[in-house]
């Protein structure tokens, strides 16, 4: 069992079918292998914060094209299939900010990998979109 901590905010059934609604949006668009859609869904600059193969702590500020490079990249051609399976514990600061601890496994040409990372997610005009993503080893590519 997962306790959340006591934040000051408790989240109504709205604020979190909004959440689990923009989340499955996202991953759609990323099945889809649609990096633009994707990008479409963030606040940039985009914070990005991992760590390298040396244990160092490492953050970027990544700009709309650079997220468009990189994600190309990291997803592929597009020539394999890709299906995730998510379970995501949100903490919501407040009703315009989440952060959501995120467990996937992603299939893609027939192997399986586990994924742990979490988002910041803000609210702008209604609409959820991320602002800061945070998984461990990708520091090299910041």
């Amino acid at each position: 069992m997962t306790f959340l901590p006591e934040t000051g905010y408790a989240p109504t059934a709205e604020d979190r079918a909004g959440l689990d609604a923009w989340f499955a949006e996202y991953d759609a668009r990323s099945a889809r292998r649609d990096v633009a859609g994707m990008a479409d869904m963030a606040v940039f600059p985009l914070n990005l914060v991992s760590d390298d193969p040396a244990g160092d702590g490492r953050s970027a500020q990544w700009d709309r094209e650079r997220f468009v490079a990189t994600m190309t990249g990291v997803m592929g051609d597009g020539s394999e299939d890709i299906a995730f399976e998510s379970t995501r514990t949100p903490v919501f600061l407040s009703p315009a900010m989440a952060v959501v601890f995120t467990d996937s496994t992603m299939t893609a040409g027939g192997e399986t990998r586990q994924l742990r990372y979490a988002d910041v997610l803000i609210k702008r005009g209604g609409a959820w979109a991320f602002q800061t993503m945070i998984q461990g080893g990708w520091g090299d590519t910041l």
